[in-house]
């Protein structure tokens, strides 16, 4: 018969728990229970998809196929949605360079013109040197910036991306060394033009940092691996229009999504499982989800009534195909505008990785009003045109958003 104790010892070892979970519970008592959350509440919602149509080795007529339903499908089913700022969800496409197909971006440029994503950067490699991911990088960056419109600009024109690095394996993380093999991996990624960093969550993996549920810099050591394992996390400390460049201190940014564990979701009734904020087949977003992303309280000390939810996903595994391009998320959405429409105090924002980064940004630099006009402060979308349709303001779920502008007035609401 097994006993409940058995069974703590087999999760605390096959979950890798003693790397991170020591550490969640002096966060949990320093930064989370028992405190209420502000309100009115901005939740900042981003899915960082690490998206392989090639997924599984299927050849290149079903890897088009999986991208074709989601130029189809996505705006069919989401178009109608609108956030707090009028805005339809959107998706960020962390594409894998090493499965790089023109036909692919092509088919996501699409769709992201039509203002429903942006595209970024993802890699699997293994056994890797400096100078070959450096070169891999730079290629990569300059053939999606320019073939493709795609990744972000900084305001001095300079190329800049986000990443997700396959297999979770930033910065050669993993104690065995596969799936990457560099130990200055951050500093490459920073200056290469990285803006961002979206790799974790990766519990149960053995990645996973003891920095978790935070928004913050880190800063690499080339004599070792997993330097992001520490870092400083972001304040509200700067009074003045400059906001920070990411880098600008030689620092790598990591977002992370929540982290947590679930006890209303029990093994054998006893013990919790992992809320990793991933969307996968069996692990659909809801309502009861959101609270439990909700508390883990991402964000920028400072600015309480901000929250950050990064979530994750495999979007062209056809496990997961159904339920991202299907009724739970629909559902999900339709649960984020009843809320909206019930609280006057909730408030939602859907966006992409490049403008959770500008948000940041802004909160850091002490920006005490609205979500809107910080979304392209700082970096600015690569794409042709105008990525944002907006729908009128009439039927909005929520209270009305201070109109965009494209710099302050001398009153603009920073400490």
């Amino acid at each position: 018969m097994r006993r409940p104790l058995d069974g703590w010892n087999t999760l605390w070892q096959r979950r890798h728990l003693a790397s991170w979970l020591p550490f969640y519970v002096i966060d949990g008592l320093i930064r989370r229970w028992g405190r209420p959350l502000p309100s009115p509440l901005s939740v900042i919602l981003a899915i960082a998809d690490h998206y392989e149509p090639q997924n599984g080795g299927v050849d290149q007529t079903t890897a088009l196929k999986r991208v074709e339903r989601w130029v189809r499908d996505y705006p069919r089913l989401f178009g109608g949605f609108k956030d707090c700022d009028g805005r339809p969800p959107r998706h960020t496409f962390f594409h894998p360079i090493e499965m790089y197909d023109p036909r692919e971006l092509d088919g996501l440029a699409e769709l992201c013109q039509a203002g429903f994503g942006e595209v970024e950067l993802h890699l699997h490699h293994d056994g890797d040197t400096p100078e070959n991911l450096r070169r891999t990088l730079l290629e990569a960056r300059d053939l999606y910036a320019h073939r493709h419109s795609q990744l972000a600009r900084r305001p001095n024109g300079q190329l800049a991306y986000g990443f997700v690095h396959g297999n979770w394996a930033l910065d050669n993380s993993r104690p065995d060394g596969r799936f990457c093999g560099i130990n200055n991996e951050l500093d490459i990624l920073r200056e290469t033009g990285c803006y961002g960093d979206f790799t974790l969550p990766s519990a149960p993996s053995p990645t996973q940092t003891r920095m978790l549920n935070a928004i913050y810099r880190a800063w690499d050591d080339p004599d070792r691996p997993k330097s992001h394992d520490r870092g400083e996390r972001l304040r509200a400390r700067r009074r003045s229009w400059d906001f920070p460049t990411p880098g600008h201190d030689r620092s790598l940014l990591i977002v992370q999504g929540p982290l947590l564990l679930d006890w209303s979701n029990r093994k054998w009734g006893v013990l919790p499982r992992l809320e990793n904020s991933n969307l996968q087949g069996n692990q659909v977003p809801t309502g009861v989800r959101l609270d439990r992303w909700i508390s883990a309280r991402i964000g920028v000390q400072g600015r309480p009534d901000w929250i950050f939810v990064k979530l994750h996903t495999h979007g062209a595994n056809p496990r997961n195909i159904d339920m991202l391009l299907g009724d739970p998320m629909v559902r999900f959405h339709e649960e984020l505008s009843r809320r909206a429409a019930e609280d006057s105090g909730f408030r939602y924002h859907y966006v992409t990785t490049r403008e959770m980064v500008n948000l940041i940004s802004a909160a850091e630099a002490g920006w005490e009003g609205p979500v809107e006009p910080m979304r392209d402060h700082g970096l600015v979308w690569n794409g042709r045109g105008e990525p944002k349709p907006k729908s009128s303001l009439s039927g909005r779920s929520c209270e009305a958003a201070a109109s965009p502008s494209s710099a302050p007035s001398s009153s603009a609401p920073f400490r």
